[in-house]
């Protein structure tokens, strides 16, 4: 049993790594490819934003008109897109970690909210202000991007520098468009079924389940690169595991290649 969680506990690190890190190839990527590269990115990393594209399917998941879609995904947008360039030209930081849990609680509220937990388990007459919920955590969404395009060479501070994150910003806009176009095209079917209140309690609830689940993976990260020494192994075979984790992954591959 301890061998299945600490197993458990290993591939979660290592999934969670591959989020946070970036890459010697793609930071030589970013020096050679210019802004376009930088727009790339940015839209990568917000269709693979896992946490990020639960949160927007909360806040779209009952908006059926135009004009409220354009509404809250233009403040979710303003909120991400202001701590996004400025934390990172000021160069102002966090641990990636912590911030990352806050994104996961941020899933987490929005299911809640959805399915009307405030009134019906909290006793609230009313939910608290959509429209200034979605822009706060749009602001923290934000910081977690800039988190990570913090590791990239952004150059020193000037006209250059603000245009890699601006580049980089675009790039995240043009994801979340994506995104969104495939999102409400499965919501529009899942409306047409008799069933979509029982199957938006479920999906809703399933959002809440998701968001912890990535809250304890982040805060297990946290806690797990800060002291690798209290998760039952030194540091040195920590580093070691997860090395020989790589290498393993990578000889699976070479061998998928060479057949």
């Amino acid at each position: 049993m301890f061998k299945l969680l600490l197993g458990l506990s290993s591939l979660i690190l290592t999934a969670s790594s591959f989020a946070h890190g970036i890459s010697e190839s793609t930071k030589q990527a970013m020096i050679e490819g210019g802004y376009l590269q930088y727009i790339w990115l940015g839209a990568e990393h917000m269709i693979t934003g896992y946490d990020h594209l639960l949160f927007l399917f909360g806040v779209i998941f009952f908006l059926t008109g135009f004009k409220d879609i354009v509404k809250f995904i233009s403040v979710f947008t303003l909120g991400h897109s202001i701590t996004l360039i400025f934390a990172t030209f000021m160069s102002i930081t966090a641990n990636y970690w912590l911030v990352d849990a806050v994104i996961a609680l941020s899933v987490c509220y929005k299911g809640f909210d959805n399915n009307g937990r405030f009134k019906s388990y909290l006793g609230f007459k009313k939910s608290p202000n959509l429209l200034v919920m979605v822009f706060i955590f749009g602001l923290i969404h934000g910081f977690g991007l800039s988190t990570r395009l913090q590791q990239l060479p952004l150059g020193e501070k000037g006209a250059g520098m603000l245009m890699r994150i601006i580049s980089f910003n675009v790039g995240v806009e043009l994801g979340q468009i994506c995104a969104l176009v495939v999102m409400l095209f499965v919501l529009t079917q899942l409306r047409k079924i008799k069933a979509f209140t029982i199957i938006s309690k479920v999906a809703n609830d399933g959002l809440v389940i998701a968001g912890s689940l990535l809250f304890l993976m982040q805060i297990h990260g946290y806690l797990h690169n800060s002291n690798p020494d209290e998760f039952g192994f030194p540091k040195d075979s920590h580093i070691h595991h997860h090395l020989d984790l790589e290498k393993d992954k990578q000889n699976k591959t070479n061998k998928h290649d060479n057949i």
